[in-house]
């Protein structure tokens, strides 16, 4: 057979991303993402998978965000049993994540039979913990820059990408037919010149490239993150209310409390209480600081919790639910920092539907909100959400710290590209909403004069 890559998810929005390469010797998946967002991105999930899991070969993950690897427990029920590659740190992450998913699509459906809101009742889970479990244990180690083979004529070499810590960008050697043929995938870039993260490392060259496009369309503020932050806990600190953070428990929540690290050292947050109201953000700002050398970090960390500067001065992790629901009942002025950062699921959806109603409070946004979350609703000026099936009125005041998405921008991606040292024969789209994808496929071909466009899901491409 010819030789083919097929984008299973990501093509057309921003999650789910999968990219499944098959030759005449090899079938393999480059990240496993979960879908997020409407019900009919989140039912694709459901869906027959296009290939027996079984006779997948091996995964290959950029990094450990849910929405590129969540879908492992999945696949790993379906029947796949092959290795599951990625760096070390992205293995110590989804140590983390891949559990805790599985625990949200647990108690997500056992809230919905309990309150009988879902579609079709009994809710099942997606997976189970037991079959985290089981994909934790396919996951092998592959390190920066050694060249090496994950499936039979398919050889993998990794790359910071100054995304997220154990984040890479991947480059795929396929013997096909007696030739070569180079694969690229951008994975999440990161941004440059950032205080926490390294800038993504350049890839030199590419037959066919995969290039997110999450900020395909439009550039980043430039307003200083602390000054957004500090404004937020000024208003707060005014009105004596709450200041609830949604954040991803992993990499955006460590940035969080660098910058309030920041401003407590300038004396701008003095006084005000800060909860941490995620068990794996507490546990996955830990590994940060193991980790505290990994390439991808400009900062240096450590396991000292007076030195470490992702560690904040009297910060409160909250661990059980029941120390979580008295931040209910508590007056402000304070800060709680809740996963999950698209405000899809988890302990943030108590901390909404309480505060939100109250104009003393606020919310800050310090990420990407994918369209049809109740975050981009949010961030769109709505005058109620739906909290687990009711309608919730919004009055608290609505901030978005833009300059401290861990995405590239569009001038940022467009710097990363001008880094090949030749173009590639094909520059494919992918993992943005489809107005973002198709700005950034119309700049490549217009400016940088390459051949690109947005793919169909599952479209095969020939290589």
């Amino acid at each position: 057979m010819s030789a083919t890559i097929t984008p299973l998810g990501a093509a057309g929005t921003v999650t789910g991303s999968k990219y499944l390469l098959q030759t005449g010797e090899a079938t393999l998946l480059v990240d496993c993402g979960i879908f997020q967002g409407p019900d009919e991105l989140e039912q694709i999930d459901w869906q027959p998978f296009p290939v027996p899991p079984e006779r997948i070969d091996a995964v290959l993950l950029t990094h450990a965000h849910i929405d590129h690897s969540g879908f492992l427990p999945g696949l790993v029920a379906l029947g796949f049993h092959g290795p599951v590659f990625a760096t070390p740190a992205t293995i110590a992450l989804l140590g983390l994540l891949l559990p805790d998913s599985a625990h949200i699509q647990e108690e997500q459906a056992a809230y919905a039979n309990k309150k009988q809101y879902a579609r079709h009742l009994p809710a099942k889970p997606l997976y189970t913990m037991q079959d985290a479990d089981r994909a934790l244990q396919r996951l092998q180690p592959i390190r920066y820059h050694e060249p090496t083979r994950i499936a039979s004529g398919v050889e993998a070499t990794l790359r910071p990408a100054g995304h997220l810590l154990g984040s890479a960008t991947v480059q795929l050697d396929v013997q096909e037919r007696g030739s070569n043929v180079r694969l690229g995938f951008s994975g999440d870039l990161g941004r440059y010149d950032q205080e926490v993260m390294n800038d993504p490392e350049p890839m030199p060259r590419a037959d066919v490239l995969f290039v997110e496009s999450t900020y395909g369309d439009r550039r980043h503020a430039r307003t200083p993150v602390a000054d957004t932050l500090a404004e937020a806990i000024a208003y707060v600190k005014k009105h004596k209310g709450a200041l609830v953070i949604p954040s991803f428990a992993v990499g955006r929540a460590q940035h969080v409390l660098y910058f309030i690290r920041k401003l407590q050292d300038a004396g701008l947050a003095a006084n005000v209480p800060i909860y941490v109201d995620s068990p794996m953000a507490r546990d996955a700002t830990a590994l940060y600081c193991e980790h505290g050398a990994e390439p991808n970090l400009r900062i240096r960390l450590s396991v000292d919790d007076e030195d470490c500067p992702i560690r904040c001065r009297d910060a409160r992790f909250v661990r059980d639910v029941q120390e979580s629901k008295r931040l209910n009942h508590r007056e402000g002025p304070f800060v709680v920092v809740s996963a999950n950062g698209m405000c899809t699921a988890g302990r943030i959806l108590h901390h909404l539907k309480n505060r939100i109603p109250d104009e003393r409070n606020a919310v800050l946004f310090v990420g990407y909100q994918g369209v049809g979350t109740r975050g981009r609703r949010l961030l769109d000026g709505a005058g109620t959400v739906r909290i687990h099936g009711e309608p919730v009125e919004v009055r608290a005041r609505v901030f978005r710290a833009e300059g401290m998405s861990g995405h590239a921008d569009q001038g940022e991606i467009l710097r990363w590209l001008r880094g090949f040292e030749s173009p590639p024969r094909l520059a494919l789209v992918t993992h943005g909403e489809q107005d973002a994808s198709e700005t950034l496929a119309s700049l490549l071909q217009h400016r940088l004069g390459w051949r690109a466009r947005v793919p169909r899901r599952l479209e095969p491409i020939p290589l």
